[in-house]
């Protein structure tokens, strides 16, 4: 999965540009050879949808009220299509943005839990995604406390329900701490590398 974010800018066309905030936009797109059956590079109806779903989980993060009259845009590429594609997309976008610098109230993570052969399976592969019997992708801002996606494929009792919820939020938190501590690890490289050169220069 390769994440890229471009802007604050000013959006093309002018004219979809808000005066009181920045427009996220994001693109979803699955590589070609991403899959086991080599799909066209157009983009597919599934791939707009995501699009849509991917976005509306980044913008409760994205303080978009500082960027008035601009745009910030999202690329996402899948390489791999080995299932849970929305929430790692949405989990590399989110990392994306942190190190554009991008104003933000917190990270998101995203994990997908959901149900196979009667038990309950944190981040599914494709083949428990397809055959399974229920898919449940979440997303939240750890931090806040607050989901920004939880869908539903398919059919759980209460109690598993509660069960895939309390297991998701679990696994959302290792992600999170992974988040932070990539973060942390790029920029403590870069100040030794600042460091080091200018130690380099006396």
């Amino acid at each position: 999965m390769l994440a890229a974010v471009y802007g604050p800018r000013e959006p093309q066309p002018k004219h979809i540009s808000l005066p009181y905030r920045a427009i996220l936009r994001c693109r979803y797109h699955m590589a070609p050879f991403s899959t086991h059956e080599r799909k066209s590079p157009a983009p597919t109806r599934r791939e707009i949808e995501l699009s849509k779903v991917i976005r509306e989980a980044l913008e409760p993060i994205v303080i978009s009220e500082m960027f008035p009259r601009a745009s910030i845009d999202i690329f996402i590429e899948v390489l791999n299509a080995d299932g849970g594609t929305r929430t790692t997309s949405i989990t590399a976008a989110s990392l994306a943005l942190a190190d554009a610098g991008i104003p933000m109230r917190d990270l998101v993570a995203g994990c997908a839990v959901g149900k196979a052969d009667g038990v309950i399976i944190v981040d599914l592969c494709d083949i428990e995604d397809k055959e399974g019997e229920a898919d449940v992708p979440m997303a939240m801002m750890p931090q806040l406390k607050r989901f920004t996606l939880l869908q539903m494929d398919g059919n759980l009792t209460k109690e598993e329900f509660n069960k895939i919820i309390e297991l998701g939020i679990n696994a959302i938190m290792k992600i999170y701490n992974l988040q932070k501590q990539a973060l942390r690890e790029k920029y403590l490289k870069i100040r030794e590398e600042v460091l080091s050169g200018n130690n380099n220069r006396r």
